[in-house]
């Protein structure tokens, strides 16, 4: 083969969508960014999460449509940018089928108790999947099942101090959104692990 031949392969490599889920959630967050910048108005009725009758339809278009929503450009990037630092290594960690439900799980969790425990507030933004993500990516327990250190860290820190700031502070960030996602990530990490290993176990006994 010619040098020639060789430099055509090497800057021959195509883009790779590696990590289908987070990289079409981002995208997805992207074209609402842009439509919310054109038309503000769809904020309110598609892109934000408030108390509202159920009988009205785009209640549930809001029920998730609110992750993808965003108050401005640094609300969009500080989100995003956590989520596609985070995601890809918990997708293929996970797959992207657990990793789906994981996020449509915390979407509707965190909708319904912002709805339930709060009053004329509405809710928009990524951060309570990105919370989720974060222990999904630590993981509850090591492979010889002890307790991870790494996890009693991030709980201390991130859930520590999202209740901290929830009781201290005022300020327009929905701590219990992130309580919620961080939450779920245990529990949906813990059921998918445990879900694994019963298959494992399954597998074994029939081999």
């Amino acid at each position: 083969m010619t040098d020639k031949s060789k430099a055509q392969r090497k800057t021959g490599a195509k883009l790779s969508y590696d990590s289908p889920v987070i990289l079409t959630f981002a995208l997805l967050a992207l074209i609402v960014y842009i439509i919310q910048s054109i038309f503000p108005a769809t904020t309110y009725k598609y892109f934000c999460i408030y108390d509202a009758s159920v009988s009205d339809p785009l209640f549930y278009v809001r029920l998730f449509g609110y992750t993808l929503g965003h108050a401005n450009f640094t609300h969009f990037i500080s989100n995003i940018g956590m989520l596609l630092l985070i995601g890809p290594s918990v997708e293929e960690k996970y797959g992207s089928g657990y990793l789906v439900a994981s996020m449509v799980f915390t979407a509707v969790a965190g909708g319904l108790a912002h709805c339930l425990l709060t009053d004329n507030l509405a809710l928009l933004g990524a951060s309570g999947i990105v919370f989720m993500l974060m222990f999904l990516s630590v993981g509850t327990r090591t492979k010889d099942g002890r307790i991870a250190l790494s996890f009693i860290l991030v709980a201390l820190i991130y859930l520590g101090g999202a209740i901290y700031d929830m009781i201290f502070t005022s300020d327009n960030v929905s701590q219990l959104g992130h309580l919620v996602g961080g939450f779920c990530g245990i529990g949906c990490g813990a059921l998918i692990d445990r879900y694994r290993d019963q298959r494992k176990t399954k597998k074994r006994r029939y081999a």
